[in-house]
């Protein structure tokens, strides 16, 4: 399989419901989030694009936004260096310019990094809007073909997902890259991310080995 895309939906939920804080929630989802990537060299997944954060976030308190920017910066330092261990190349999609300057570098820091690395492709959607990609692809193009705006997204080099999941219990694209999920195949879990583990991550991908996939045809 070649991409796998991830909405990790439910931290928040997650943390009411065992009374915990959100820095510990946040802090255990980073951990399932690397946990899966690793899983899915292990299983020969090719590329995994997990949604971390949306634009639509922002309207959180910004107690909660500060904490996940601080956060994410500090274990994209204290982590990179494993995950590049393990074969895994990190790319950020998303818009940056409204980030602070020590998380884009961060960002870029850990790109960089694991540039050279092959045995995984890991995007992270960070602060993303699928539409607001879409029309950036489209206003550079001036309206040109289809091939044209593929060519100029955020990763162009990006296969289509084979499939999405998305835990938490909710059915929705949450304006998660509309363009590239067109004909991806859906799968909604239950699970909070925090308790997304292999054994559900396996159950969707056989869920997916059961679907015929037609794009389309007969």
């Amino acid at each position: 399989m070649r991409n796998v895309a991830v909405i990790a939906d439910g931290h928040r939920r997650w943390a009411r419901a065992n009374g915990m804080s959100l820095s510990v929630c946040y802090s255990r989802g980073v951990d399932v989030a690397w946990a899966r990537a690793r899983d899915a060299i292990d299983l020969g997944i090719e590329e995994i694009t997990l949604f971390c954060f949306s634009i639509e976030n922002w309207r959180r308190p910004q107690e909660q936004t500060d904490e996940l920017m601080s956060l994410i910066r500090r274990r994209i330092l204290a982590d990179t260096h494993s995950l590049s261990a393990d074969g895994v190349r990190i790319r950020f999609i998303g818009e940056r310019a409204s980030l602070s300057r020590e998380l884009r570098e961060a960002m870029s820091w850990s790109e960089e990094l694991t540039a050279s690395n092959s045995d995984l492709m890991l995007y992270l959607a960070f602060n993303y809007s699928g539409r607001q990609e879409i029309e950036a692809a489209a206003a550079r193009l001036g309206g040109r073909e289809e091939e044209s705006i593929s060519e100029h997204l955020y990763a162009p080099e990006m296969h289509d997902p084979d499939l999405l999941i998305r835990t938490g219990g909710d059915k929705r694209l949450s304006n998660f890259m509309l363009w590239q999920l067109a004909y991806t195949e859906l799968v909604f879990r239950d699970e909070y991310w925090p308790d997304f583990d292999r054994a559900c991550f396996e159950e969707c991908l056989a869920e997916f080995a059961g679907r015929r996939r037609r794009f389309g045809g007969d």
